[in-house]
């Protein structure tokens, strides 16, 4: 069984809404939600907004459905200027940006004490995504890259500028890392997939309203054709 996290609303409604045969449950003031779509369950918890959020959701669902896979759907910002508005990025891996423990000798983005510097999606799930994104989405660009994490809303090009620099990632957003630190340590396979909503530059605070609803469409759509194939 399949288990998605998105940290809004408006990320989660969509799978939510095609899902039969339903059942909620409330844990640490979060709805869950299990149900059917097409002949496969799956389950679906809007997180909100962060790497907390993020990681607590994580583990609640592990605990308590120890899901086949996990899988962050959402929105992102580009950090590569191939990748465009509305376009599809599938995790290769994923780094945090906000953690800062160079003072002690580690690199920008390492998680003190972990055995990893960033977190490997699973290979299985981004060839599975790839396929699902050709069949559904054959318009929309669908790229393969590295996701950056952390706890800030990047709308400057000083600092979109540096995170290329330092982590070469190619879309930054505020959960997906927290998602796949806490499904690394769990030994449970992750992807990550964000459809990009702004160029996370000086033009973001722009952008991101009047691109968000495109973004997340073509986040749902390849998130319910991936439920779909989870059953054959």
């Amino acid at each position: 069984m399949l288990a998605f996290i998105g940290a809004m609303e408006d990320e989660v409604a969509g799978i939510r809404a095609a899902l039969s045969d339903t059942e909620a449950k409330e844990y640490a003031g979060r709805t869950v939600i299990e149900g059917t779509y097409q002949g496969a369950r799956a389950v679906i918890v809007q997180a909100g907004i962060g790497k907390v959020n993020a990681a607590l959701c994580t583990q609640m669902i592990i605990d308590r459905y120890a899901p086949s896979a996990i899988i962050n759907t959402g929105i992102a910002g580009s950090l590569n200027s191939s990748i465009a508005i509305g376009d599809l990025v599938l995790s290769t891996d994923a780094v945090e940006h906000d953690v800062d423990a160079t003072t002690f000798g580690d690199p920008a983005g390492q998680v003190p004490n972990m055995d990893v510097f960033s977190f490997t999606a699973d290979e299985g799930l981004r060839a599975l995504a790839k396929e699902a994104a050709a069949a559904v989405l054959p318009d929309v660009g669908c790229h393969e890259g590295r996701v950056l994490t952390g706890d800030q809303f990047i709308s400057s090009q000083e600092k979109k500028d540096w995170l290329v620099n330092t982590f070469a990632g190619d879309c930054c957003e505020m959960e997906g890392g927290a998602i796949a630190q806490v499904c690394h340590v769990n030994k449970v396979p992750f992807l990550i997939i964000r459809a990009i909503s702004d160029s996370a530059d000086n033009s973001a605070h722009m952008d991101y309203p009047a691109f968000e609803q495109m973004a997340i469409a073509n986040s749902v759509k390849l998130a319910l054709e991936l439920i779909r194939r989870s059953a054959e």
